[in-house]
This record gives structure tokens, C-alpha cells and sequence, in this order.
């Protein structure tokens, strides 16, 4: 049996609920360069995007109430892990992202399992996890695109 063509086309957008909504955000823009291309102030809710990847960053209720995502104990979210074009970029970001302001590094660049690919992890200010990839098996797709 032929397995179906896919019914999606790719990933519209991630949402992550957030302990602070002010901190992420400039975490997201000021950090890493992503623009601000909406708001839900009632919600409240604010939207970025590197001009690819879409990002909705929601407030939750009660911050000091909130509990922090457990990745071996909870389901949900993981990570969230945006590619960076090549390794001297991936090193740069690091050092940038190293010293932001309630950012926690859990491992500098490294190789992914035997590699190519390099990576490292950071928990943004809010405490979610995100990884930033460079596969070198990527670069010539990237580049003719």
C-alpha cells in the first residue's frame, strides 16, 4: 500500500507560553535579530519572525506560579532548534547569546551525536529550551536556493 501524499506543507507557526513575555521578546529581537510583526495585548501575545520562522510568544496567567517544562517528565515542547547558515555564525551567536541577560547555557558548540552537524543549547529567559544547528550538509541546499 502506497503511503499518501503529505496533507500538510510545513510548519505555519510554533506558540510557546512563556513565564516573561518582555524578556523573551528581546530575547527573540534584540538578541537574535527577529522583528515584532504583531500583538494581542489582551491575550497578551506578541508574534516574531526571522522572515522565515513564525513565532508566537503568550504570557502566561501567573508567572510566579508557573511550572518550569520538565523534558524527561512532561509532554510538550522539547525544544524549539533554528538553523544557522554556517559555523562561524553558530560560534558568534554563542558568544552573543552566552552573555544576554537571563539566558542559561546548557552546552557550548558541539558536535551533534558523530556530526557534521554542530549545535549548542540555551534556556531563553523564560526557561525554554532552544537549540541553534549548523549542518554543513545543508550549506550548497541553502545556497542555491
Amino acid at each position: 500500500m502506497a503511503n499518501p501524499l503529505p496533507a500538510t506543507v510545513g510548519v505555519d507557526h510554533v506558540g510557546l507560553s512563556v513565564r516573561n513575555l518582555d524578556g523573551t521578546c528581546r530575547f527573540f529581537c534584540d538578541c537574535l535579530g527577529w522583528s515584532v510583526v504583531g500583538e494581542r495585548p489582551d491575550y497578551p501575545a506578541v508574534f516574531v519572525s526571522d522572515g522565515c520562522q513564525l513565532v508566537t510568544l503568550w504570557q502566561v496567567e501567573s508567572p510566579e506560579r508557573a511550572i518550569a517544562f520538565d523534558r524527561r517528565g512532561n509532554i510538550g515542547l522539547h525544544h524549539l532548534a533554528l538553523a544557522v547558515a554556517d559555523r562561524a555564525g553558530l560560534d558568534a551567536l554563542h558568544e552573543r547569546i552566552a552573555t544576554w541577560p537571563g539566558v542559561v547555557v546548557e552546552f557550548g558548540p558541539a558536535l551533534s551525536g558523530k556530526g557534521p552537524k554542530f549545535h549548542f543549547m540555551v534556556r531563553e529567559p523564560s526557561g525554554i529550551r532552544v537549540e541553534f544547528a549548523y549542518d554543513p550538509r545543508l550549506e550548497a541546499v541553502r545556497k542555491r536556493s
